[in-house]
């Protein structure tokens, strides 16, 4: 693995402030331009960065410093990092094993019927397919479409529930809630404008009778002391 400068704007910033070395000398050990390592020494440009002593960090030594400002065509060279930087891979389409890749098309169906929302990109991260493999079982065209059942790519081991369920929130972000099945309540600003006629009218026939009510309740009361009597 090629040998990688930590930080080099912030080692730029360094090598400014503490050398005499040329901004074409800077550049070219940061991998940077020489106007913006200009503009660095000019204080137009990464200002609020700390400088990063490349000396500390095991990346370039004072011997090399010497050299280069004694001789403005000297190019520097780095030296061993003491720190190691990871090479950083692609990240390539998810490995399924041998024997659960039988499964796959399974899991896709699933996928494609219970979460419709997710895009072919999302159901090749989760169950490491191809595109054109999930157009094929969506539309039908499948080679073995007649023998294929829906099933759950968790259950399968094919991803996990994090997974998926990160995957079902990154698709249904933005989208319109779906509108809540039956019966419901009104909103207030509809139920304010309805209109009063509506309701029936009471008649003054309909106002009751205090003497028929009394009335009614001593014929009530005077029944069970008739039945006492017999």
């Amino acid at each position: 693995m090629a040998n990688t400068l930590l930080m080099p704007k912030a080692t730029a910033v360094w090598l400014v402030d503490n050398t005499a070395l040329t901004f074409d000398q800077i550049a070219q050990f940061c991998t940077l331009h020489p106007l913006e390592v200009k503009a660095i020494a000019d204080g137009d440009s990464a200002q609020g960065i700390k400088g990063l002593d490349p000396v500390i960090t095991g990346q370039l030594s004072r011997d090399e410093i010497a050299k280069g400002e004694a001789d403005s065509n000297y190019r520097l060279k780095l030296s061993e990092s003491k720190v190691k930087v990871p090479e950083t891979k692609r990240r390539g389409p998810r490995y399924t094993p041998l024997s659960k890749r039988q499964d796959r098309p399974n899991a896709i169906l699933w996928l494609v019927r219970n979460h419709p929302e997710l895009k072919d990109a999302q159901i090749s991260r989760l169950v490491g397919t191809t595109k054109s493999t999930i157009e094929q079982i969506r539309e039908r065209k499948h080679w073995n479409s007649a023998n294929l059942a829906p099933m759950d790519p968790v259950t399968l081991g094919l991803c996990s529930q994090i997974d998926l369920d990160l995957e079902v929130g990154r698709a249904s972000r933005g989208q319109t809630p779906a509108a809540p099945a039956g019966d419901t309540l009104l909103p207030a600003s509809m139920t304010e404008t309805l209109s009063l006629e509506t309701k029936p009218a009471r008649s003054d026939d309909d106002e009751l009778d205090a003497d028929a009510v009394f009335a009614k309740l001593s014929s009530l009361k005077a029944k069970p002391e008739d039945e006492d009597d017999r």
